[in-house]
């Protein structure tokens, strides 16, 4: 595994602090690391905080084109064993875009890194004229195989034209990337005028991650930027959007992933509480879940 070291991707400088020194073992490598359902909570690389802006970062990190390899070759199969939990957590996303568009029927919305489509399934069938673009080629041919708009690649190899969609959205996306503030620049220039953007990603400052520390579950290999709401206002200002609200936001899950997830951080619990599922008839029941560590920010584009 060949790592790389840079400066702060908000800032530009190059002075930091060490947070959490890395847990990786940089000379092997982890076959599952970039699937979305990677257990791997704990493992990661020396993460530091940009002493000017507060930025947090992996530093230093697999290089962008190595990075792009990695997210291509996935094949995530357990994702689509969840699909319910997602369809749930997807309707309840979509509410809040809906309540700051009017009439939204018939208008443009694009989710960057779609992965198999699910968000994009959903918008399509509450009126919304829905594309995609994801890296993984077969995420994105699971999403095809259904009828949907999916092109496999970056946003910026879709070369969608000037002022194209009316919504873009990114969920669970920015934190991968080594270059963010690139990608959003991407999307201004593909929104309308006035376009709305929401970004859903983990937030490093919230009480939780601050309580649990070295044991924050999203510390982890595929996690590249940790931002908090402050530094992703900050990144969206920067390449000229206005931020217009943020709101913590969990998801649903089924019990019985949700206790495998258990599992990656204490095995024999994990297995104790995937049997009582089980057991209970309780495994494939959704639930909501909100640490408050997850957050949506929405901004328009000036």
């Amino acid at each position: 595994m060949t790592l790389e070291y840079t400066t702060c991707n908000l800032c530009g400088a190059d002075e930091t602090t060490l947070l959490f020194p890395a847990t990786l073992d940089a000379t092997q490598r982890d076959y599952g690391a970039y699937r979305c359902t990677n257990f791997g909570y704990g493992k990661h690389h020396t993460i530091v905080r940009c002493n000017r802006c507060g930025l947090v970062y992996a530093n230093p990190r697999v290089p962008h084109d190595e990075l792009v390899e990695e997210y291509e070759e996935v094949v995530d199969p357990l994702y689509e064993q969840e699909r319910e939990g997602r369809v749930l957590t997807f309707h309840r996303h979509l509410e809040p875009i809906e309540a700051m568009v009017d009439n939204h029927r018939g208008k443009r919305i694009l989710d960057v890194g779609a992965y198999t489509g699910v968000f994009v399934e959903i918008a399509l069938s509450r009126g919304w004229d829905a594309a995609g673009t994801e890296l993984s080629e077969w995420a994105a041919q699971v999403g095809r195989e259904r009828g949907l708009d999916i092109r496999t690649g970056t946003l910026e190899e879709a070369a969608f034209p000037d002022n194209s969609f009316d919504v873009t959205t990114s969920w669970d996306v920015v934190e991968h990337l080594n270059d963010p503030k690139s990608h959003l620049q991407e999307i201004h220039r593909v929104l309308k005028a006035d376009g709305l953007i929401a970004v859903h990603t983990i937030d490093i400052d919230a009480p939780f991650a601050k309580l649990m520390g070295k044991r924050w579950p999203w510390l982890m290999e595929m996690h590249v930027v940790y931002f908090s709401r402050r530094t992703l206002a900050a990144m969206l200002d920067a390449v000229g959007f206005e931020v217009v609200a943020a709101s913590a936001e969990g998801r649903y899950q089924r019990l019985s992933y949700l206790a495998s997830r258990a599992g990656a951080l204490h095995p024999t619990l994990g297995r104790a509480a995937v049997a009582a599922t089980e057991r209970l008839g309780l495994a494939q029941r959704a639930i909501p879940l909100n640490f408050g560590d997850l957050v949506t920010t929405y901004a328009r584009k000036r």
